[in-house]
């Protein structure tokens, strides 16, 4: 094996089987896959399998409670089966979060390998650009770009990613700068190759690790970040359902029915714990420093 093989396959992701039995080894991160599997197959199959939709009122059966009638969660104030309309906010919900998750993944991927290799002046001002958004609560500065557009499923997607980004750039950038000086590069780059075949086939591929945990932990914050902006009415609009604006539409009854705000809650609080649980166990398992228990 070539000199400049032996140190990309020293800074290379662990082999395959060795980081599958890091993984194998984290309970929780297990538990949370097995729960977003679960969540994930109820989202998608679930609304399917039950006699009622999201949009079906039984007037008759108003504030039904849970487990005492057809309605297996009970109903809300206007009659609707609340399984089905959590099942439902869950698919949308789960969407906007893998979609806004993809979206800003890819725009500070590239934002960050760019200023990573390049550094100088085009680094310096991508990385300031970068400290500048996120001086702003990211909270606020969601809502002020919400307030400006009509809202819908791939609006609130599309803002939400265009206010999570950053923190995935400031991590490519990092391994980049650092991978951008190891002989490998340095190779690649002295043999004629394009700054774009270094920076997505020598740089990036050794900075994967890092930017599939990071891309984890984004799931769960577009998914609070979608409930935050529903709660507050510049998210997804009713009748649709999303989490969040299910939460909205509870609060005034907590007192008399409960179960309205318990279930959405829950369930956002099931999927973000679940993502940053897999999260961790991902950190873990792409870590060739762990070692196995």
């Amino acid at each position: 094996m070539s000199s400049t093989a032996t140190l990309a396959a020293e800074i290379a992701p662990p082999a395959g089987s060795r980081a599958l039995r890091r993984f194998l080894h984290h309970r929780l991160a297990l538990a949370g896959l097995a729960m977003l599997v679960l969540l994930s197959l109820n989202s998608a199959v679930g609304p399917w399998l039950l006699p009622f939709d999201d949009l079906y009122i039984d007037i008759m059966h108003r504030f039904a409670p849970p487990f005492v009638s057809v309605h297996l969660l009970g109903t809300d104030q206007l009659g609707r089966d609340m399984l089905a309309r959590i099942m439902m906010a869950g698919r949308v919900s789960m969407t906007v979060g893998f979609a806004a998750m993809l979206l800003s993944t890819a725009l500070g991927t590239v934002v960050g390998a760019v200023a990573g290799y390049y550094g100088r002046l085009t680094g310096t001002v991508l990385m300031r650009m970068v400290d500048a958004m996120l001086c702003f609560p990211a909270i606020f500065l969601l809502l002020t770009l919400a307030a400006l557009v009509e809202p819908g499923l791939w609006t609130i997607t599309l803002i939400i990613a265009l206010t999570s980004w950053m923190e995935v750039a400031r991590i490519v950038e990092g391994q980049i700068r650092a991978l951008r000086e190891r002989d490998f590069a340095v190779s690649a780059e002295v043999m004629g190759a394009s700054d774009r075949w270094i920076i997505f086939r020598e740089l990036l591929p050794n900075a994967v690790a890092a930017i599939v945990v990071a891309a984890t932990l984004i799931v769960a914050r577009a998914i609070l970040l979608e409930s935050y902006i529903s709660f507050l009415g510049y998210g997804i609009q009713p009748p649709t359902p999303s989490w969040g604006n299910m939460l909205t539409n509870a609060q005034q009854y907590f007192d008399t029915a409960p179960w309205l705000a318990i279930f959405p809650g829950v369930m956002i609080t099931l999927a973000v714990t679940s993502f940053n649980f897999l999260g961790d166990g991902l950190r873990d398992a792409l870590d060739p420093r762990m070692e196995l228990p």
